[in-house]
């Protein structure tokens, strides 16, 4: 089993009430496979000037990432975005971007990276989604995007969505994609646009996933210490995906698969906003994965019992 991701690669600089960091490793596919590694092969393509250095393609390839469809542009600089959040750290403000050379992305994607069994289309204009997925044998692909394609490139991006098998969207993002304000409502609507499985991240509140036969929602796990949310979605969709390609047999994932790979999803994102950037997952174990796994079970199981009669 192999797993594609096609996103960004960035410098990020962050403040939050617990701190800052200047010019971290960051961006979407950056965080994806670094949470997806733990479960399966991950291949990254993505662009960076040649300030990016060796240092980064070091630490993801410590993870066994394969990093050779990174592009290295000569005389570019690497895509950077400054941000600051306050103590509500579900809203991140931002503060400059510069796109630099992902200004110019345009993705190759080797062979090796065509025959992935699974694709994942990071936050990047709909119009180069839909090349990658051309480019793509994966019998198994999923699409993230932001309120700037919905607002600014909106047909391209439903026709994206089209050719997808699953939708994750933050549950803001999807009621603005389906203009439902209702969350079921919204996603039984993208259901409706063709992908078969819709999973809405909400942040420190968990994530839901919906299909034509199920609902299922997971909740946060409530944590002492959060750092830096930047990146958790991410962390979440990787390892969401990189759970599924890792235990896949056959095209399709089954409901026990998708309701485990939920979990998984959470326990990464739950770890991601503990430190700043990738500093918390690119140190985990594999024994601590697990543990926290059972916290969520333990989190969210309960005993059935009679209702107790008033007669």
């Amino acid at each position: 089993m192999a797993l594609t991701v096609v996103g960004s690669i960035a410098f990020d600089s962050v403040r939050t009430p617990f701190g800052e960091r200047e010019r971290m490793l960051g961006g979407s596919a950056v965080h994806f496979a670094l949470a997806a590694s733990f479960f399966t092969e991950v291949r990254v393509v993505g662009s960076v000037g040649d300030d990016f250095g060796s240092e980064p393609l070091e630490l993801l390839a410590s993870r066994g990432i394969a990093t050779e469809d990174i592009e290295v542009v000569p005389g570019g600089e690497t895509f950077s975005w400054s941000g600051h959040y306050e103590h509500d750290m579900n809203v991140a403000h931002t503060d400059d971007t510069r796109l630099n050379v992902f200004a110019e992305f345009t993705p190759k994607l080797s062979a090796s990276s065509q025959e992935a069994q699974t694709l994942f289309l990071g936050n990047i204009q709909p119009d180069l989604q839909r090349d990658v997925r051309r480019q793509s044998s994966a019998s198994f692909a999923a699409l993230d995007s932001m309120n700037l394609w919905i607002e600014t490139a909106r047909d391209s991006l439903l026709t994206a969505i089209s050719e997808v098998d699953c939708l994750l969207l933050n549950d803001a993002e999807l009621r603005m994609l389906t203009r439902e304000p209702n969350l079921v409502k919204a996603a039984r609507t993208a259901i409706d646009l063709g992908p078969e499985i819709i999973v809405a991240k909400r942040g420190e509140y968990g994530a839901a996933l919906f299909t034509e036969e199920v609902a299922f929602a997971i909740p946060g796990l409530p944590l002492e210490n959060v750092s830096d949310p930047t990146g958790a979605g991410d962390s979440f969709a990787g390892g969401f995906l990189g759970y599924l390609d890792g235990v896949r047999i056959g095209d399709r994932p089954d409901q026990g698969a998708l309701r485990r790979a939920m979990a998984y999803g959470s326990v990464m994102a739950s770890f991601n906003v503990e430190d700043f950037g990738t500093e918390r997952v690119r140190d985990l174990s594999e024994d601590e994965i697990a543990e926290r796994l059972v916290a969520f079970k333990r989190l969210t199981h309960f005993d059935e019992v009679p209702v107790p009669t008033t007669g």
